[in-house]
Protein backbone atom coordinates (compact mmCIF):
# COMPACT_ATOMS: atom_id res chain seq x y z
CA UNK A 1 0.00 0.00 0.00
CA UNK A 2 1.55 3.53 -0.90
CA UNK A 3 0.78 7.15 0.22
CA UNK A 4 1.41 10.82 -1.42
CA UNK A 5 2.57 13.31 1.25
CA UNK A 6 1.94 16.96 -0.31
CA UNK A 7 3.89 19.78 1.91
CA UNK A 8 3.28 23.23 1.60
CA UNK A 9 2.63 23.18 -1.93
CA UNK A 10 2.55 26.48 -3.61
CA UNK A 11 1.43 26.40 -7.90
CA UNK A 12 0.80 28.87 -10.30
CA UNK A 13 -0.18 29.93 -14.04
CA UNK A 14 1.54 32.17 -15.05
CA UNK A 15 2.44 34.65 -12.00
CA UNK A 16 -0.76 34.01 -10.17
CA UNK A 17 -0.60 31.42 -7.40
CA UNK A 18 -3.76 28.92 -7.41
CA UNK A 19 -2.45 26.62 -4.79
CA UNK A 20 -0.98 28.28 -1.39
CA UNK A 21 0.50 26.65 0.68
CA UNK A 22 -0.89 23.38 0.64
CA UNK A 23 -0.19 20.36 2.76
CA UNK A 24 -1.97 16.90 3.03
CA UNK A 25 -1.52 13.52 3.20
CA UNK A 26 -3.00 10.00 1.23
CA UNK A 27 -2.73 7.65 3.72
CA UNK A 28 -2.09 4.37 2.51
CA UNK A 29 -4.94 1.61 1.52
CA UNK A 30 -7.72 4.52 2.36
CA UNK A 31 -9.83 7.06 0.33
CA UNK A 32 -8.58 10.12 0.91
CA UNK A 33 -11.05 12.99 -0.58
CA UNK A 34 -10.52 16.87 -1.30
CA UNK A 35 -13.72 18.79 -1.18
CA UNK A 36 -14.47 22.26 -2.88
CA UNK A 37 -16.48 24.53 -5.30
CA UNK A 38 -15.54 25.09 -8.75
CA UNK A 39 -12.39 27.30 -9.02
CA UNK A 40 -11.19 25.87 -5.58
CA UNK A 41 -7.98 24.60 -7.20
CA UNK A 42 -9.03 20.91 -6.70
CA UNK A 43 -7.57 19.89 -10.37
CA UNK A 44 -4.87 21.81 -9.80
CA UNK A 45 -3.31 19.89 -7.12
CA UNK A 46 -3.54 16.90 -9.32
CA UNK A 47 -2.02 18.37 -12.05
CA UNK A 48 0.64 18.95 -10.14
CA UNK A 49 0.83 15.69 -8.47
CA UNK A 50 1.01 14.23 -12.20
CA UNK A 51 3.69 16.54 -12.90
CA UNK A 52 1.69 18.62 -15.62
CA UNK A 53 1.63 21.53 -13.94
CA UNK A 54 5.03 21.71 -11.80
CA UNK A 55 4.71 23.47 -8.22
CA UNK A 56 6.89 26.76 -7.82
CA UNK A 57 7.42 25.50 -4.05
CA UNK A 58 6.49 22.77 -2.08
CA UNK A 59 7.23 19.25 -2.15
CA UNK A 60 5.37 16.32 -3.03
CA UNK A 61 6.43 12.62 -2.15
CA UNK A 62 5.14 9.41 -2.61
CA UNK A 63 6.19 6.65 -0.48
CA UNK A 64 9.52 8.78 0.91
CA UNK A 65 10.40 8.89 -3.04
CA UNK A 66 10.44 13.07 -4.17
CA UNK A 67 9.04 13.05 -7.48
CA UNK A 68 7.96 16.88 -7.23
CA UNK A 69 7.91 18.45 -10.83
CA UNK A 70 8.71 14.70 -12.44
CA UNK A 71 7.43 14.24 -15.86
CA UNK A 72 4.01 12.54 -16.24
CA UNK A 73 5.00 9.44 -17.53
CA UNK A 74 8.09 8.77 -14.57
CA UNK A 75 5.04 10.04 -12.17
CA UNK A 76 2.85 6.93 -13.94
CA UNK A 77 5.53 4.73 -13.69
CA UNK A 78 5.51 4.88 -9.88
CA UNK A 79 2.46 3.39 -9.70
CA UNK A 80 0.11 6.34 -9.92
CA UNK A 81 -2.64 6.45 -12.27
CA UNK A 82 -5.54 8.84 -12.50
CA UNK A 83 -9.50 9.04 -13.80
CA UNK A 84 -9.52 12.72 -15.44
CA UNK A 85 -12.56 14.98 -15.31
CA UNK A 86 -14.87 14.04 -17.93
CA UNK A 87 -13.96 10.61 -18.41
CA UNK A 88 -11.55 11.63 -21.61
CA UNK A 89 -12.58 9.07 -24.02
CA UNK A 90 -11.06 8.01 -27.33
CA UNK A 91 -14.31 7.90 -28.82
CA UNK A 92 -13.73 6.30 -32.61
CA UNK A 93 -11.72 3.41 -30.16
CA UNK A 94 -14.15 0.45 -29.19
CA UNK A 95 -14.11 -0.15 -25.36
CA UNK A 96 -11.35 -2.53 -25.37
CA UNK A 97 -8.93 -0.37 -27.36
CA UNK A 98 -9.23 2.37 -24.63
CA UNK A 99 -8.40 -0.32 -22.11
CA UNK A 100 -5.53 -1.32 -23.00
CA UNK A 101 -4.08 2.31 -23.53
CA UNK A 102 -4.38 2.58 -19.70
CA UNK A 103 -1.49 -0.29 -19.79
CA UNK A 104 0.90 1.36 -22.52
CA UNK A 105 3.63 0.87 -20.68
CA UNK A 106 2.83 -3.21 -19.93
CA UNK A 107 4.94 -4.88 -21.85
CA UNK A 108 3.11 -8.39 -20.79
CA UNK A 109 0.42 -9.40 -23.31
CA UNK A 110 -0.53 -11.81 -20.57
CA UNK A 111 -0.65 -9.67 -18.28
CA UNK A 112 -2.25 -7.32 -19.74
CA UNK A 113 -5.40 -9.49 -21.05
CA UNK A 114 -5.32 -10.89 -16.95
CA UNK A 115 -6.35 -7.23 -16.05
CA UNK A 116 -8.51 -6.27 -18.53
CA UNK A 117 -10.52 -9.52 -17.47
CA UNK A 118 -10.88 -8.31 -14.55
CA UNK A 119 -11.63 -5.00 -15.58
CA UNK A 120 -15.24 -6.54 -17.20
CA UNK A 121 -15.75 -8.61 -14.00
CA UNK A 122 -15.98 -5.55 -12.59
CA UNK A 123 -17.86 -3.98 -15.23
CA UNK A 124 -19.82 -6.84 -16.75
CA UNK A 125 -21.56 -4.09 -18.76
CA UNK A 126 -18.24 -3.59 -20.78
CA UNK A 127 -17.45 -7.02 -21.13
CA UNK A 128 -20.92 -7.32 -23.54
CA UNK A 129 -19.49 -4.31 -25.38
CA UNK A 130 -15.77 -4.28 -25.76
CA UNK A 131 -15.87 -4.08 -29.77
CA UNK A 132 -18.41 -0.77 -29.11
CA UNK A 133 -17.07 2.58 -30.15
CA UNK A 134 -16.87 4.48 -26.83
CA UNK A 135 -18.37 7.70 -28.55
CA UNK A 136 -21.38 5.88 -29.09
CA UNK A 137 -21.77 4.81 -25.17
CA UNK A 138 -23.60 6.52 -22.61
CA UNK A 139 -22.00 9.17 -19.73
CA UNK A 140 -22.19 6.51 -17.32
CA UNK A 141 -21.02 4.25 -19.59
CA UNK A 142 -17.85 6.08 -20.28
CA UNK A 143 -17.04 6.22 -16.74
CA UNK A 144 -16.69 2.53 -16.66
CA UNK A 145 -14.38 2.77 -19.42
CA UNK A 146 -12.42 5.66 -17.73
CA UNK A 147 -12.05 3.60 -14.59
CA UNK A 148 -11.35 0.12 -15.90
CA UNK A 149 -8.67 2.22 -18.18
CA UNK A 150 -7.04 3.50 -14.80
CA UNK A 151 -6.90 0.13 -13.32
CA UNK A 152 -5.45 -1.30 -16.26
CA UNK A 153 -2.11 0.69 -15.17
CA UNK A 154 -2.19 -1.66 -12.06
CA UNK A 155 -1.70 1.26 -9.91
CA UNK A 156 -0.72 1.50 -6.46
CA UNK A 157 -2.45 4.54 -6.07
CA UNK A 158 -5.57 6.18 -7.98
CA UNK A 159 -6.00 9.71 -8.49
CA UNK A 160 -9.81 10.09 -9.34
CA UNK A 161 -11.08 13.75 -10.53
CA UNK A 162 -14.86 14.74 -10.40
CA UNK A 163 -15.98 11.02 -10.76
CA UNK A 164 -19.76 12.30 -10.94
CA UNK A 165 -19.47 15.24 -13.31
CA UNK A 166 -22.58 15.12 -15.48
CA UNK A 167 -23.72 11.55 -14.30
CA UNK A 168 -27.16 10.89 -13.45
CA UNK A 169 -27.97 10.02 -9.91
CA UNK A 170 -28.04 6.54 -10.35
CA UNK A 171 -24.41 5.99 -12.10
CA UNK A 172 -23.54 8.35 -9.64
CA UNK A 173 -24.08 6.02 -6.96
CA UNK A 174 -22.40 3.01 -9.11
CA UNK A 175 -19.52 4.93 -9.58
CA UNK A 176 -18.97 5.40 -5.62
CA UNK A 177 -19.76 1.74 -4.70
CA UNK A 178 -16.89 1.26 -7.76
CA UNK A 179 -15.09 3.21 -6.15
CA UNK A 180 -15.34 1.96 -2.64
CA UNK A 181 -14.57 -1.39 -3.60
CA UNK A 182 -10.79 -0.12 -4.97
CA UNK A 183 -10.34 0.42 -1.68
CA UNK A 184 -10.91 -2.63 -0.58
CA UNK A 185 -8.35 -4.24 -3.20
CA UNK A 186 -5.71 -2.34 -1.37
CA UNK A 187 -5.31 0.74 -3.79
CA UNK A 188 -5.08 4.15 -1.83
CA UNK A 189 -7.86 6.15 -3.66
CA UNK A 190 -7.70 10.49 -3.65
CA UNK A 191 -10.71 11.26 -4.25
CA UNK A 192 -11.45 14.91 -5.76
CA UNK A 193 -14.80 15.77 -5.69
CA UNK A 194 -18.06 18.44 -5.27
CA UNK A 195 -20.16 15.97 -3.94
CA UNK A 196 -20.04 16.28 -0.78
CA UNK A 197 -22.52 13.96 0.60
CA UNK A 198 -21.65 10.95 -1.90
CA UNK A 199 -17.81 11.60 -1.28
CA UNK A 200 -18.07 11.94 2.75
CA UNK A 201 -20.20 8.29 2.77
CA UNK A 202 -17.15 6.61 1.36
CA UNK A 203 -14.12 8.71 2.32
CA UNK A 204 -11.79 7.55 5.60
CA UNK A 205 -10.49 11.27 5.45
CA UNK A 206 -10.94 14.34 3.77
CA UNK A 207 -10.00 18.18 3.41
CA UNK A 208 -11.74 21.13 2.37
CA UNK A 209 -10.03 23.66 -0.02
CA UNK A 210 -10.85 26.82 -0.75
CA UNK A 211 -9.85 29.94 -2.19
CA UNK A 212 -6.46 28.20 -3.29
CA UNK A 213 -6.06 27.35 0.40
CA UNK A 214 -6.93 24.43 2.87
CA UNK A 215 -9.46 25.22 5.27
CA UNK A 216 -10.65 22.28 7.17
CA UNK A 217 -9.98 18.96 7.51
CA UNK A 218 -10.62 15.49 9.38
CA UNK A 219 -12.43 12.46 9.28
CA UNK A 220 -14.89 11.77 7.32
CA UNK A 221 -17.44 11.79 9.56
CA UNK A 222 -16.41 14.47 11.81
CA UNK A 223 -16.59 16.90 8.14
CA UNK A 224 -20.04 15.62 7.77
CA UNK A 225 -20.92 16.49 11.37
CA UNK A 226 -19.39 20.15 11.41
CA UNK A 227 -22.18 22.30 10.47
CA UNK A 228 -19.61 25.40 10.38
CA UNK A 229 -18.18 23.84 7.64
CA UNK A 230 -21.28 22.92 5.88
CA UNK A 231 -22.78 26.04 6.49
CA UNK A 232 -19.56 28.26 5.05
CA UNK A 233 -18.02 26.10 2.06
CA UNK A 234 -21.05 23.77 0.83
CA UNK A 235 -24.18 25.83 1.44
Amino acid sequence: MSSIKIENLYTAYDKADVLMDVSLAVEPGRITCLLGSNGAGKSTLIRSILGLTPPRAGRITVDGKDITGAPTHKVIGDGIACIPEGRRMFPKMTVSENLRLGAYQVRDEALIRERMERVFETFPRLAERRDQLAGTMSGGEQAMVSIGRGLMAGPRILLIDEPSLGLSPLYVKENFRIIESIRETGITVFLVEQNVRQTLAISDYGYVLSGGHLVAQGSAEDLRNDKEVYAAYFG
